[in-house]
């Protein structure tokens, strides 16, 4: 038992090595020089961009004490789901603290904010502190449960999954996405630190106007680095899913899907939309296993009140994700008869038309569904008429298994290729 410790130990431990040997060599800023306009954008930016390298090495570290001293493998499957519930429940509870603390701040009434807050500050700052010392053990907890199901799928080689799951908490940063105005097209993509809203529409109107183009900063939920960033979060739920995501990015680096993700290209929404789906599915199958009563139940149809024949007239409910397609598909026709003004003022109407229905969008352009049309399922959405996310679902009902259909797909790169593994035509 002891030797085998030791040996992973040591694997470990070369692996990262050599993470943080490629890391250092390779990332040296969050934007490449990759043209004029990318590198104007980025001048633009540059006050705000995010540093990878300082992130990384506090990462890294954080792992590396992990490999060392974790205590997660001699745990009960009992008492590690309890520890990850616990520290899920004190997070909310310091969320609520920092609520607290900022409304006191934003009161007019109150003319000592220092003081009145101090009990809620004091209260945030003992609970933050625990959970800073708590983190690792709870990563570690939802890594091992995350490969105890991708192993049980098949995706390990001689019992050892490759890359291991590899997961940070922390606040992720925003991203910078450009398109040009007369198609949507991601042209330029740039991780920036987390913004107020009026500092990201300042920088957005001024890369507009400077370059003619249309720009867009989004929040991230996770980023494929290695440790993947994951959105500090209360849900556990969320967790696994991005958790299983960011794996598969990780794991696709090896193959056509992976390495030749391009931002711009077909790859990289076929390589998005496979993860979206795989989280979705994976991360329900560790809630199955683990936290059983956090599975989503299936809302049933409410049955009528009504009689049998007797009909009820009713307004009907609002599909944003269709509506949304809708969107997409007349922009895309409106802009290829260059019409881009009209499409332009046709994205401000139906942003609107979001709002007065619940749905608030702060800016809806170009940008936005070159960005949100990369993540596609089997329902209609941004991605408008675009087959990819269809074909995606389509290739995955046909697999026997989870671990079929990512070997289907790890080797497609182009929009045809996977259309025709799908059998499905061309638009």
């Amino acid at each position: 038992m002891r030797q085998r410790l030791i040996l992973k130990w040591v694997f470990r431990s070369i692996f990262w090595a050599v993470m943080i040997a490629f890391i250092l060599t390779f990332v040296r800023d969050s934007t490449l020089p990759l043209g004029d306009q990318w590198t104007a954008i980025g001048v633009m930016a540059r006050d705000e961009q995010f540093d990878y390298i300082g992130w990384e090495v506090n990462a890294l570290a954080v792992k590396l004490g992990e490999t060392v001293a974790g205590v997660a493998p001699y745990l009960t499957e009992t008492a590690q789901t309890d520890t990850v519930r616990a520290y899920m429940a004190d997070l909310a509870a310091a969320q609520r603290l920092e609520g607290e603390v900022s409304a006191i701040y934003a009161d007019p009434n109150v003319t000592d904010p220092e003081t009145a807050s101090a009990d809620q500050r004091a209260r945030r700052d003992a609970l933050r502190a625990d959970l800073a010392r708590r983190q690792a053990l709870v990563e570690a907890i939802l890594e091992r449960q995350v490969t105890n199901v991708l192993r049980d799928l098949g995706f390990a080689v001689a019992g050892v999954l490759l890359p291991p799951v590899s997961m940070h908490f922390t606040a992720v940063p925003n991203l910078l996405i450009v398109s040009p105005r007369d198609q949507i097209r991601f042209d330029v993509s740039i991780n920036l630190d987390p913004m107020p809203v009026d500092a990201m529409a300042a920088l957005e109107e001024r890369i507009d106007t400077e370059q003619d183009v249309s720009s867009l900063i989004v929040p991230l939920g996770g980023i494929a680095l290695y440790p993947a960033m994951i959105l500090e979060t209360t849900s556990i739920e969320f967790a696994v899913e991005t958790f299983a995501h960011e794996w598969l990015h990780h794991y696709l680096f090896a193959f056509p899907l992976g390495y030749n993700y391009d931002f711009a290209g077909e790859a990289r929404i076929i390589n998005e939309s496979t993860a979206q789906q795989f989280g979705e599915e994976v991360g329900r199958l560790v809630l199955e296993r683990y936290y059983p009563d956090l599975v989503p139940e299936p809302h049933p149809p409410t049955p009528s009140p009504l009689g049998e024949g007797e009909q009820e007239e009713s307004a009907p409910v609002f599909d944003f994700g269709a509506e949304l397609n809708e969107t997409r598909i007349t922009v895309d026709q409106l802009l290829a008869d260059g019409q881009v003004d009209e499409a332009e003022t046709y994205m401000e109407e139906r942003r609107r038309f979001f709002a007065d229905n619940g749905y608030h969008l702060r800016k809806l352009n170009q940008a936005f569904f070159a960005f949100y049309g990369g993540y596609q399922t089997a329902s209609a959405g941004a991605g408008g008429g675009d087959p990819i996310g269809a074909a995606v679902a389509a290739i995955r009902r046909d697999s026997a298994t989870i671990h079929e259909w990512i070997i289907t797909l790890r080797g497609i790169t182009t929009r045809d290729e996977l259309l025709r593994a799908a059998g499905m035509s061309p638009p």
